[in-house]
């Protein structure tokens, strides 16, 4: 079986995040052939087209990480029904200048968790629309709203609840099989 270098992004730059405890249990969760780097959103200034023919050394740096892993996991969290802006503004810098985007055709999930009832449903959809427009092909089942509650997912990423933990096990071997099928039908070297 082929192993991929999975990127991962926490939409949150919250250092306590709950979307930093689900990523560790994902990871945990994952099978054997996924490796797992985490990409850094917190230093990027905000994304302008003036920086097009010269980016900051650690937009340049967070840019060749994206280009340089097979596949992105997003683990955002839900901010006014939609992604937190420094989710965003990481995906404008890959993505530019036109010609130049460091998502195109490169496989993507997306996963979050909050602590109401519907978890991140609303702001994986926006980002959703964002990947789209980046030619990231996506896995869009099974879909994963993870509602959190206290003591779900330990600091260590060990998930508490049998159920969640067998669900996300099977989420993660499912974005394994996907990532196998979009190479399958467009190999990196077309």
């Amino acid at each position: 079986m082929t192993t991929f270098k999975v990127g991962y992004l926490i939409g949150s730059l919250a250092k306590e995040s709950i979307n930093r405890k689900l990523a560790q249990a994902l990871i945990r969760l994952a099978p054997e052939h996924l490796t797992f780097t985490e990409v850094p959103i917190r230093d990027l200034p905000l994304y302008s087209y003036d920086y097009d023919d010269e980016y900051p050394p650690v937009a340049r740096a967070f840019k060749d990480a994206i280009a340089a892993v097979d596949a992105v996991l997003f683990v955002p969290p839900e901010y006014n029904r939609s992604i937190p802006g420094a989710l965003k503004n990481a995906i404008d810098w890959a993505s530019r200048p036109y010609g130049q985007n460091s998502f195109t055709r490169k496989p993507s999930a997306v996963i979050g968790t909050s602590p109401g009832s519907i978890g991140t449903a609303i702001a994986q959809q926006h980002l959703r629309s964002v990947l789209s427009f980046c030619n990231s092909p996506q896995m869009n089942a099974p879909e994963a709203y993870i509602q959190f509650k206290p003591e779900l997912i330990t600091d260590d990423g060990d998930v508490t609840n049998e159920a969640t933990a067998e669900f996300l096990k099977n989420y993660m071997a499912a974005f394994y099989q996907f990532i196998v099928r979009v190479y399958t039908a467009l190999p990196r070297d077309a």
